[in-house]
């Protein structure tokens, strides 16, 4: 196995990302310096990711995009489907749910979790969601492996014990509170609060800056 940085790893998804966009508009090959221009990294950082992957290309033609799609495919996906569960299925939930289905066929939201009885026992979003007092149950039942939290953040560490005892293996928490879970379940924190305040606090001092 290669130990690839988590750096690393995101921006091969965002290239993979580009590379499809490319493919449907029926560019065949790229540069690395076209990366530079929409990632706004170097082409140099480029070229050292799809070494860092053991992928070479004729530099006089460019990158041939069907093939690095394939290739970071290969590195990036896992050969089962892996299936993702929702738990909070309020606005975020839901539009996380409608962005994701159907765009990537090995990560299927297959479930979702609310302790709403409107949404209980419906479908929503065309996920079927469930209360959440049965997760463990259903977890186990549907083979769920990920969990996306777009709870309230009040109820965020109540999730984190029926988590653990499902056996979930990765966590992406969008709610404002950080989460601890043992070693052997990957976490990533996201909170959309502080990195709109982030991107807002530059904002405010490019225009001081500015003045």
């Amino acid at each position: 196995m290669m130990n690839i940085p988590e750096k690393t790893i995101e921006r091969l998804s965002e290239y993979r990302r580009t590379l499809i966009r490319c493919d449907k508009q029926g560019i065949s090959h790229i540069f690395s310096h076209v990366f530079d221009g929409i990632h706004g990294i170097t082409a140099v950082q480029v070229r050292r990711d799809l070494m860092l992957i053991g992928f070479s290309s004729d530099t006089k033609k460019g990158y041939d995009v069907k093939v690095l799609i394939q290739f970071i495919s290969d590195i990036l996906d896992s050969q089962e489907p892996i299936n993702i569960a929702v738990i909070g299925m309020g606005h975020l939930g839901q539009a996380i749910t409608k962005y994701f289905n159907g765009k990537r066929l090995k990560l299927r939201i297959v479930a979702a979790f609310d302790i709403d009885p409107d949404k209980v026992g419906r479908e929503v979003m065309g996920i079927p969601c469930y209360d959440m007092h049965n997760f463990e149950e259903v977890a186990e039942r549907e083979d769920i492996n990920i969990v996306v939290l777009s709870s309230p953040t009040s109820a965020a560490s109540s999730l984190v014990v029926p988590i653990i005892n499902a056996g979930i293996k990765g966590v992406l928490n969008f709610t404002s509170k950080p989460l601890n879970f043992p070693k052997g379940i990957i976490v990533e924190n996201y909170d959309i609060t502080t990195l709109l305040e982030k991107v807002a606090y530059f904002v405010k001092e490019s225009e001081e800056n500015n003045i």
